[in-house]
């Protein structure tokens, strides 16, 4: 990878974030740049702290394995085994977490981008406030008729990742986030990760903003939840989305089992992707895995965790506009090419 060509593309671009490429397990390019706090003219470095968005499904996705792999929880059970609270309402039966991970469950987004719809406008009449636990997201969706019957399309969908989190917490008796910090976070070594609440004081925190058609910044501090979810919305720093993918790669977080099943294809997306537990495939022109990878889109963040398989090569880009990493992915993407 031509690292230097990847320098002068920051270079020439206002890039709002930072950039980590490993190589065989060694920092090959580092880069920060851009403002932590438009308010108070902080810059980004090495170790803020970003909201990654969606990239947060895939510690869900190993917290719920891991009590898969202890037996206290059943992929193929129904998640209404899990959560009582669903009686009544449209979520089908026969939805399991294999269902929720995947992105098969049928069921319909609190807001369905695929559709045009805005995750930003749920949050006009309804304060964004009253969304601090896990189960304070169900009224946004448990009542929608589904998209599709369970296992027979694959479309994303972020409310999955509350329905899993609500199974993680009913059989381990502890809040979603704090069995996260402690079974995940702690257990990987990101010691520079966490759950932060954006109405809070906190050190190294990159503040979301973006660019108004007429030049100027808007904050996001009330376009969605004041605190992250199974969803989304967890803050860490480049290094530790790297030791992340270490410990699971490395079997700290998981059994050898769900250890491979982590890094396997599950389902099909589309002819070019497949979707696994949390994670997506990039596919070779015969259908062999390019490079697995997450990445996320929030008001105010964006970025990508990746490994590429054939190179391996690292990519961690973290941005705090929504905007802000796909340029530089798509570089990034190109160049390892």
């Amino acid at each position: 990878m031509d690292t230097s060509a990847l320098a002068a593309f920051l270079e020439e671009h206002d890039f709002n974030g930072v950039v980590l490429v490993r190589k065989s397990g060694g920092t090959i390019f580092e880069h920060a740049s851009g403002l932590a706090s438009r308010r108070w003219n902080v810059p980004n470095t090495l170790d803020t702290r970003f909201d990654v968005a969606s990239i947060t499904k895939l510690f869900t996705s190993v917290a719920v394995l891991q009590q898969v792999g202890k037996g206290n929880l059943d992929l193929e059970l129904s998640i209404h085994h899990y959560v009582d609270a669903l009686e009544g309402t449209q979520i089908p039966i026969e939805v399991n977490l294999l269902h929720l991970l995947t992105h098969t469950s049928g069921i319909r987004d609190d807001a369905d981008e695929e559709d045009g719809e805005s995750y930003e406008d749920l949050f006009v009449d309804t304060p964004n406030y009253r969304f601090i636990d896990t189960k304070d997201y169900l009224p946004q969706f448990v009542n929608k008729e589904p998209n599709a019957d369970p296992g027979v399309e694959c479309r994303y969908c972020n409310v999955g990742y509350i329905l899993a989190g609500l199974a993680l917490e009913k059989v381990t008796g502890v809040p979603y986030r704090q069995y996260v910090f402690d079974e995940v976070f702690a257990a990987a070594g990101m010691s520079d990760s966490g759950f932060y609440d954006r109405r809070d004081a906190a050190p190294r925190i990159a503040e979301g903003w973006d660019r108004r058609e007429d030049g100027t910044w808007k904050s996001n501090i009330y376009s969605y939840p004041p605190i992250g979810s199974p969803a989304d919305g967890a803050h860490v720093t480049a290094a530790d989305l790297l030791k992340f993918l270490d410990a699971v790669q490395d079997g700290r977080l998981l059994d050898a089992e769900y250890t491979e099943e982590f890094f396997s294809p599950q389902v099909e997306h589309d002819e070019e992707t497949k979707y696994g537990f949390g994670l997506e495939f990039d596919l070779n022109e015969d259908g062999t895995v390019r490079s697995y990878y997450k990445d996320g889109m929030n008001t105010g963040a964006s970025g990508i965790v990746r490994h590429y398989l054939e190179q391996d090569i690292d990519v961690v880009v973290l941005s705090n506009e929504e905007d802000g990493a796909w340029d530089v992915i798509t570089e990034i993407d190109e160049l390892v090419d």
